[in-house]
């Protein structure tokens, strides 16, 4: 029941916003919001379709009441990955749509690559490459180097699925250092294909080195979405090394992140190498159950990848060692079915894909080439140009490092006079002040400020990674009380009151102790309780109005 309400939820969204956005009915209070705004309601709610379809509905509304189209294509594909599979399709082609009318080669490109990854989602390939081809058809006229990399790294998907390996891991390690400096996610997915092709190629140490990277790498850039597709792919990597329990014991570990993804060709191969382990570990009854997984996905979604024709050989040896006919006849049956699906697709797709892309990627090379001649006469010209600009760019910074600097000094001067800071000082002025919050009792206000107290003398906001659940907890109340309580008495959130704290305190220790203003910005934020370098510069800029090298040269200037 809750699937059919979802379907008709995203069925009624699709009409309405087809329709004139003034029926659609948007509230008034989302109507005058940024598209920053309901961008980050909508990434907020990624995980919750139905309280996302408002937002997603006001944005494209928005987007089309203002024809912009590069919004109105954005718009589309937040609903194309908030929709079920069976509507992407149709929202891709709205996003082509609206790149057609926007006559720009870059939105189509990254159009018929989103219609393109919409159709790999369903294992679709065929569909997938031709909107690939399209794709990079456009983005070859284009300088959108993501774009770019984008379309090399699909069309590499489609050589590991053909089974070109070499050519896959090749396209894979171009796209590798472009997107770990770009997208934290491709470069993960990048990762995680590079060890799927070095396994297929029997390099099973790479396999393991790439598997054993992408979870550190994940965890360094706190994205663990990925984490159960490294282990996925380790323990079909053990099943190869005949480690049989270990693969076993990794891919079912594996399988209820995969599962919640809907990722059914994933379940798929990882049903395949249990099946094939057990199977191995002379444990035939127990691998039947997997190998018969793997059939009826190939009924359900028409998918079974070229290694996986090996079920049905072991399914047809298995009943045969039963005396089972009927059931032999069917596998075999399903074995030839198989057998043409396989034939069919990798006739078309191996023949087109060396044709098309690699023979286009070898005229877009000579098109750079003769390109580049023809550059290179008016280098001169350019070269005194960027010189010039140099020089003025080199005016400019050197009038803005002053102004800062002037700016700085005063916000030092303010900075000075304020002592102790205000953070650091007791509650008792804000225990005697006569304001009156309704929906708390007074008593539980006093007895907050009280451990507040307590817990700031304690120096215990000098923890790391503090969480308002946690510090609430702490203080004998929850979220809800204390983020209305630091509103009311301290006009602040919770973030930036236990952040000020913070910076008081390092701002305190660096007027007292010399030693520290030796410290580097590191070890500042590690003794001020910051979890990195980048929050707590942030953090002591906004509450001082200066860069902490500033702060420390002026108090060492001022003291000597």
């Amino acid at each position: 029941m809750k699937q059919h309400y979802f379907l008709s939820l995203f069925l009624s969204l699709f009409t309405a916003i087809s329709a004139q956005p003034q029926k659609h009915p948007i509230p008034d209070s989302l109507k005058s919001k940024s598209y920053s705004y309901l961008d980050d309601r909508i990434y907020e709610l990624r995980k919750d379709s139905v309280h996302a379809a408002v937002y997603l509905a006001a944005y494209l509304n928005k987007a089309k009441n203002e024809q912009n189209w590069q919004e109105i294509i954005y718009a589309y594909q937040n609903i194309l990955h908030q929709s079920p599979e069976s509507l992407r399709i149709v929202y891709a082609d709205s996003m082509v749509y609206a790149a057609g009318k926007s006559g720009d080669d870059a939105l189509l490109g990254s159009a018929y690559l989103s219609k393109g990854i919409a159709y790999y989602g369903q294992k679709k390939y065929e569909e997938a490459y031709n909107n690939y081809i399209t794709a990079n058809h456009y983005i070859s006229k284009t300088d959108d180097s993501y774009l770019t990399f984008k379309v090399k790294h699909q069309i590499a998907q489609i050589k590991y699925y053909l089974g070109f390996y070499e050519e896959a891991i090749s396209l894979f390690r171009e796209c590798l250092s472009y997107f770990k400096a770009e997208n934290a996610r491709a470069y993960l997915n990048t990762i995680h294909s590079l060890g799927v092709c070095y396994n297929r190629i029997g390099n099973y140490g790479e396999c393991t080195e790439m598997n054993t990277l992408g979870i550190a790498e994940g965890k360094r850039l706190k994205d663990s979405d990925m984490e159960a597709y490294f282990i996925h792919s380790e323990g079909i990597n053990e099943y190869f090394k005949s480690n049989f329990r270990k693969a076993v014991s990794n891919i079912e570990s594996s399988l209820p992140a995969i599962r919640e993804n809907k990722d059914f060709a994933n379940e798929s191969v990882g049903n395949f190498y249990i099946g094939k382990s057990l199977w191995a570990l002379k444990e035939k009854d127990k691998a039947l159950p997997y190998l018969i997984k793997v059939d009826r996905t190939f009924i359900e979604k028409n998918f079974l990848r070229p290694d996986q024709r090996e079920v049905y050989e072991l399914l047809i040896d298995y009943y045969k060692g039963k005396s089972d006919l009927k059931s032999q006849l069917y596998y075999i049956d399903q074995l030839l079915k198989a057998d043409r699906m396989l034939i069919e697709t990798h006739k078309y797709l191996a023949g087109k894909i060396h044709k098309e892309y690699d023979t286009r990627e070898l005229i877009l090379e000579k098109e750079k080439i003769k390109d580049q001649l023809v550059r290179e006469k008016y280098y001169d010209i350019i070269g005194i140009g960027i010189i010039a600009a140099l020089f003025l760019l080199s005016i400019f910074l050197t009038a803005r490092h002053y102004k800062n600097r002037k700016f700085y000094r005063k916000k030092f001067d303010e900075l000075m006079k304020k002592t102790p800071p205000e953070q650091l000082q007791s509650f008792g002025q804000i225990k005697g002040m006569k304001t009156k919050m309704v929906d708390i009792p007074q008593e539980t206000v006093e007895s907050v400020l009280k451990e507040l107290e307590k817990f700031i003398s304690d120096k215990k906001f000098l923890e790391k990674d503090l969480r308002l659940s946690a510090v609430a907890s702490s203080l004998g109340t929850n979220s809800k009380y204390f983020s209305k309580i630091l509103s009311t008495y301290k006009n602040k959130r919770f973030v930036e009151y236990f952040n000020d704290l913070k910076i008081d305190y390092i701002i305190q220790k660096l007027k007292e102790n010399k030693m520290m203003r030796l410290y580097s910005n590191a070890a500042l934020a590690e003794e001020a309780g910051f979890s990195s370098t980048q929050p707590f510069v942030f953090a002591f800029k906004a509450r001082t109005g200066m860069p902490v090298h500033f702060f420390i040269e002026q108090i060492n200037k001022a003291q000597e």
